[in-house]
């Protein structure tokens, strides 16, 4: 019966607190509208100007392949090299393609000209994305017996046929939103109390230290349950995006993160005196968690000793099967190996909260 009025005294501090009812609600609603949009990497719309010193029938091809390029925006052609890098130094123009003299003369005689391509490095994701594309056109325009042999190459998209960027960073979005929400908040919750002086209170009664922190947990595991759901609604609802696999997994998966955050959140609460140094240090390990997950950029690309930290990171495991369950549509026999990692990892983080726990008489 002490674990029930724990529960109900839990619901009833976040209920009575002005800002958290809001933060739970809202949180989820911004992360979901405002991120996939923000943490696209595709890149379009690349202002291009062309400089044409040539002026022949293969020039003039040239340009109208970058015109036609849904990449990019063609600015039209520039009179000298000049003139058009002062647009790029008043960010009017992303992208400078400079055709040499004798573009068409060297190409009958089977030379390959140097075309000149100046990108605003500012940006730097755009100018390597944009020079990249240019530089496959330009080569593809110089050397016709490429496009021959592209297009006998067909490519079969399995998962994201349309290359959607948003498919990809929707289900890594749920991992940010349950790791600030379960994380967090747990984390504020004990030192909150030891500031406020009500955390002696409790330590006087006979309550135990696995009831306590039970106490803590559940009440996050539901505001889990929630946010999830939240989420999903909101990515069917805006975007179209359902999930390929079984729903059900990617409701145990976040419980089993849940599970680790708010674990984390409470052993981070237990040894920290003040609300600021909890949040402090929550910040430092959730960064790390973050970068090192694979949730932005792929794992195998880190350097090997990075690499070797996915192995105990749990947002790894998560990120990596709520992707395959979500985009691919595996089962639990595909995520098998991280479904018991997390339990494991969330396992221990759990017992390591109780026993952090100091009951101060």
């Amino acid at each position: 019966m002490s674990l029930k009025y724990l529960i109900q005294k839990e619901f009833i501090q976040i209920r009575r607190n002005a800002f958290l009812p809001r933060l739970i609600v809202v949180f989820p609603i911004m992360i979901m509208c405002v991120m996939p949009w923000v943490m696209n990497m595709e890149v379009k719309n690349v202002v291009v100007d062309v400089v044409d010193n040539d002026r022949s029938m293969q020039s003039l091809r040239l340009v109208h392949d970058i015109e036609a390029s849904h990449y990019f925006i063609f600015n039209g052609q520039k009179t000298s090299y000049s003139s058009a890098l002062k647009e790029i130094e008043h960010a009017e123009a992303d992208v400078v393609v400079v055709i040499p003299q004798h573009y068409s003369r060297d190409l009958i005689n089977g030379r390959v000209p140097q075309v000149l391509i100046a990108a605003n490095a500012v940006n730097g994701v755009k100018g390597t994305m944009g020079t990249a594309y240019l530089s496959q056109i330009v080569n593809t325009n110089a050397n016709p017996n490429t496009t021959a042999i592209q297009s006998k190459i067909s490519t079969l998209f399995l998962y994201n046929k349309h290359l959607d960027f948003k498919l990809y960073m929707i289900p890594a979005l749920f991992a940010i939103v349950m790791m600030l929400m379960t994380g967090f908040l747990p984390a504020l919750n004990i030192v909150g109390e030891k500031e406020t002086g009500t955390i002696e209170q409790i330590n006087v009664t006979p309550v135990s230290k696995w009831a306590f922190i039970l106490a803590k947990l559940i009440p996050y595991w539901i505001i889990a349950l929630f946010v999830i759901t939240v989420c999903l609604l909101l990515a069917w609802s805006i975007y179209g995006i359902t999930p390929n696999g079984p729903l059900w997994l990617i409701y145990l998966l976040a419980m089993l993160l849940a599970l680790f955050f708010s674990s984390f959140g409470l052993i981070i609460s237990n040894y920290s005196d003040t609300m600021q140094q909890a949040v402090f240090v929550m910040w430092f390990f959730v960064v790390i968690l973050m970068l090192l997950s694979g949730l932005f950029t792929p794992t195998r690309s880190m350097p090997t000793w990075s690499f070797l930290t996915t192995y105990i990171n749990p947002m790894c495991y998560f990120v990596e099967a709520v992707r395959t369950v979500f985009i691919r549509g595996g089962g639990i026999q595909s995520i098998w190996p991280q479904i018991l990692a997390l339990a494991a990892i969330a396992l221990f983080m759990s017992v390591w909260a109780v026993k952090s726990y100091k009951k101060n008489i």
